[in-house]
């Protein structure tokens, strides 16, 4: 289950953050997710708890925005939806393309007092 360091990983930057900004704590946290990450969200919020404690997000709000995937097909130019990293083009069936977008895994944004 990598989603416990992943995020201890947040943690750690928030408290970056919150230190750089003369800050306290944060009351709300905004995570950007794309859905071909790798990131398993349910295990991703079992986890959170454990993690933020102690810590500057305690008793922050979290958010995450899912990113889509999507993908465009080498071999014919085609874009299209992805659910999985392993999707194959619908148009061609070529297994080789370029992502788009899906992989992302970031902290948008922190809002602190």
């Amino acid at each position: 289950m990598h989603e416990l360091s992943i995020a201890l990983g947040i943690v750690k930057i928030a408290e970056d953050e919150t230190a750089k900004a003369n800050a306290k704590k944060v009351t709300k946290i905004e995570l950007i997710i794309g859905e071909l990450s790798g990131v398993e969200i349910e295990s991703l919020n079992f986890v959170w708890q454990s993690a933020i404690k102690d810590s500057v997000l305690e008793f922050s709000e979290k958010e995450i925005i899912i990113i889509k995937g999507k993908g465009k097909c080498i071999d014919c130019d085609t874009e299209f939806d992805m659910e999985f990293i392993y999707d194959t083009c619908p148009k061609c069936n070529s297994n080789f393309k370029g992502i788009l977008q899906g992989k992302e895994l970031r902290v948008k944004a922190l809002e602190v007092i």
